[in-house]
């Protein structure tokens, strides 16, 4: 025994000493970094432990840069160790002074925020940038978002959104990738790389959260905060994937979700916090819950109390209580009635003390406190241009009747008409986080800084309300004009947190105001700045041309006048569906069959009064020029290691142009039914006009593989299609068989 005890060690140390030099020493940087969280652990008492656990707000928000005094006392107790809403670089100082210079054991403080598209620089809503299938751009936009956020003192977004939204009614929709899992996931690990960077030490970093865990998007009715009653199956093939490419992505944070989950809160669900999070997927960040969560399990029902609550958020794996002072309030308690124990209470401080000494705040409390980096950094002028861009690339033409765009130098006045064409704060959408309406460009005055131009705006009505005194001069103004841009859409609070709509048309008389410049004869392009999708059936039929241009941010107004004059080509492509009407909600591309699939007989899945198909299906998008897909090969029929399947794009129209290529799986016949198509992979590419592209997509087992019955994850043999083309009704199909190479 004693000799094989040997040899073990001589091998060990041998195995040891041939290490590539590079994981040595990651091994020991992480070693270091566990001495290093233990040494803290082992000087705090139970009141500076349970004060790591509790994240309070400032009052910046609400009346300015103020700290309530008894926050402020709790921070030199040792009992309030995580603040959110404070920004400023003086003002965090104050605040992070109090911490490191107060306190017995100068721990510091870590500043979150709610950087969810820009800091003071916005950039287009997150559903907005989806529709850009452009990952690059996505990161770059959370880099610039993490630089500012960074230099005004913040170490910690609440971002990003990673939810699967299958339900415009919902109005964080806005706030996330759209309906598809795979496109959601690959933007999820993107715009986690954009606020972590490469290292996390960086003072132009912050650290990332992933939210909301989990199945938020899925909410009843589309209602915010409401019931999610899904089976796992579908949990596991929809709505986890994201979360888990979060993780793969190393992002530091997730939060909890506010929804229940098959009948248990997600802040108290075991299945995800304990199983999924920490034991499948390896997860070693901090847990921290929604606003108030722990609290909304009483009203839930699932809760006695208070401390109840927090007994089993605790005991469930939720570490860190944002704004519910429940576990300030009773975890010595429930401590000293064993109904939680100490060594969970030290895992969770470790985590959270861990991620303090990634970010180096231990090392420099102050290193993201620097006013002359705070001037240089808010506003700089390529944060600027990089907004621009992304607000571009956001920009979904749906629809160009007779190529009335790009406009041509033969248009020298413009009607300007809308509720959404003079605002500087609508366009920047909700979660505006710092930014500042007196910073924005509107679509007005974008469109007054354009040479050669005149201009006449118009209001014409306001976004909601029933008065139409306008819309004389609106007419009026359109009568005399070459073209009409009438801007229409939401204000900024229809969607949202807490801002779902149960009618999701264009509110007030915009539709009616529509109508009336139509009489005139001038052609018309509809403009729409909304969080989500909208029903305009109507409006589709009655314009001449339509971008979606979303909330675009700070500098809307000249991405919108870079499309609509051919300074760029759009190639933003939905990641939403667009319903025909409200009664086809939820609607989503990747549904499943029926038995009774629509025909033209009466006993199939239809409706009575409207058509199955989308207004505008995921994926869909215009652009300037005309694409040509064609020659659809694959390497192999009959394939178990890889398959090659390649397209011949080609740019058949005038103009250069993007195109974002996009294939798509279906497995014939499964073990479960399967969705009638799935998004597996895309390519966004620049033609030159008469140019031809080969473009080859490379399959394996692992994109075929998804969760069955039993809650395997495999890939089934079998018959598939694939589809490739410019969006998710693409029509271009070729087959194969799958054999694993294991059989």
């Amino acid at each position: 025994m004693k000799k094989i005890s040997i040899l073990l060690i001589i091998t060990i140390g041998l195995f040891a000493c041939n290490k590539p030099e590079n994981q040595q020493k990651e091994i020991d940087a992480s070693a270091h970094l566990e001495k290093s969280v233990d040494s803290v652990l082992v000087l705090m008492t139970l009141d500076e432990k349970i004060g790591q656990l509790n994240l309070l707000t400032s009052d910046w928000d609400v009346t300015g840069p103020t700290m309530r005094s008894d926050y402020e006392d709790l921070i030199r107790n040792g009992q309030l160790g995580n603040i959110f809403n404070a920004f400023t670089v003086a003002y965090v100082r104050k605040l992070q002074k109090i911490a490191v210079e107060e306190t017995r054991l100068k721990i510091p403080i870590l500043f979150g925020y709610d950087v969810i598209h820009g800091h003071k620089t916005i950039f287009p809503i997150p559903l907005g940038e989806s529709a850009s299938w452009d990952l690059k751009a996505i990161e770059n936009a959370a880099r610039v978002s993490a630089i500012e956020a960074a230099a005004s003192g913040i170490n910690w977004t609440f971002a990003p959104m990673v939810d699967i939204a299958r339900d415009p009614r919902w109005g964080r929709i806005m706030e996330g990738a759209g309906e598809d899992t795979y496109l959601g996931s690959e933007i999820a690990k993107a715009r986690v790389k954009g606020f972590q960077g490469d290292d996390l030490s960086d003072p132009l970093t912050v650290m990332a959260c992933a939210k909301h865990f989990a199945a938020y998007g899925a909410a009843q009715a589309g209602r915010d905060y409401h019931t999610v009653d899904i089976s796992e199956i579908t949990l596991r093939n929809v709505y986890l994937p994201p979360f888990k490419a979060a993780v793969q992505a190393g992002v530091g944070s997730f939060m909890n979700s506010f929804n229940e989950l098959n009948g248990i809160p997600a802040t108290a669900n075991h299945l995800l916090l304990k199983k999924i999070l920490r034991q499948e997927w390896g997860f070693t960040g901090i847990v921290v819950t929604d606003y108030t969560s722990i609290n909304e399990m009483v009203p839930h029902g699932y809760a006695v109390d208070e401390k109840h609550a927090g007994e089993m958020a605790f005991n469930a794996g939720t570490e860190m209580d944002l704004q519910g002072s429940v576990y300030h309030t009773y975890m010595k308690v429930l401590l000293a009635e064993n109904k939680i124990n100490i060594e969970d209470i030290d895992m969770a401080v470790k985590n959270i003390l861990r991620k303090k000494f990634e970010l180096g705040l231990f090392d420099n409390p102050y290193k993201y406190l620097d006013e002359e980096r705070e001037k240089k950094l808010i506003y700089a002028p390529e944060h600027l241009e990089a907004a621009r861009d992304m607000a571009r690339k956001s920009m979904v033409l749906l629809k160009n009747e007779k190529q009335l765009l790009p406009l041509g130098e033969n248009i020298k006045k413009v009607a300007l008409i809308g509720p959404l064409a003079g605002t500087k704060k609508e366009v920047l959408g909700a979660w505006r986080a710092a930014g500042d309406d007196n910073k924005t460009t509107s679509l007005l005055e974008a469109l007054q800084q354009k040479n050669n131009i005149k201009v006449d705006y118009v209001k014409g009505c306001e976004i909601v309300g029933n008065d139409k005194s306008g819309f004389n001069n609106a007419v009026k103004a359109a009568k005399s004009a070459d073209v009409v841009i009438l801007a229409l859409g939401e204000s900024a609070d229809m969607s949202g947190e807490a801002a779902s709509r149960a009618d999701i048309s264009l509110p007030g008389v915009q539709t009616d105001l529509l109508k009336e410049i139509v009489k005139t004869g001038t052609p018309i392009v509809l403009v729409l700045m909304n969080g989500r999708p909208l029903v305009i059936t109507e409006e589709s039929e009655l314009a001449n041309a339509i971008i979606e241009a979303w909330f675009a941010g700070t500098m809307a107004g000249p991405a919108i006048v870079d499309v609509l004059w051919g300074d760029y080509t759009p190639s933003g492509k939905l990641t939403a569906t667009f319903p025909r009407s409200i009664g086809q909600i939820p609607i989503f591309y990747n549904m499943k069959n029926t038995g009774r699939p629509m025909n033209e007989g009466k006993y199939t899945s239809k409706y009575l009064d409207e058509k199955n198909e989308a207004l505008y299906p995921f994926g869909y998008g215009l652009s300037y020029t005309s694409f040509e897909y064609k020659n659809l090969q694959l390497s192999e029929s009959q394939w178990s290691d890889s398959l090659i399947v390649s397209v011949e794009l080609s740019n058949t129209g005038n103009f250069d142009g993007e195109e974002v290529v996009q294939l798509y799986l279906h497995q014939k016949v499964g073990s479960i039914t399967r969705p009638v198509r799935e998004l597996k992979a895309f390519k966004k590419i620049m033609l030159k006009k008469g140019e031809t592209q080969t473009l080859k997509f490379k399959l394996t087992a692992n994109d075929l593989m998804f969760y069955n019955a039993k809650l395997e994850y495999i890939a089934e043999d079998g018959n598939y299609e694939v589809f490739v083309g410019g969006n998710s009704m693409a029509d271009l199909k070729a087959d194969f068989i799958f054999k694993s190479a294991s059989k």
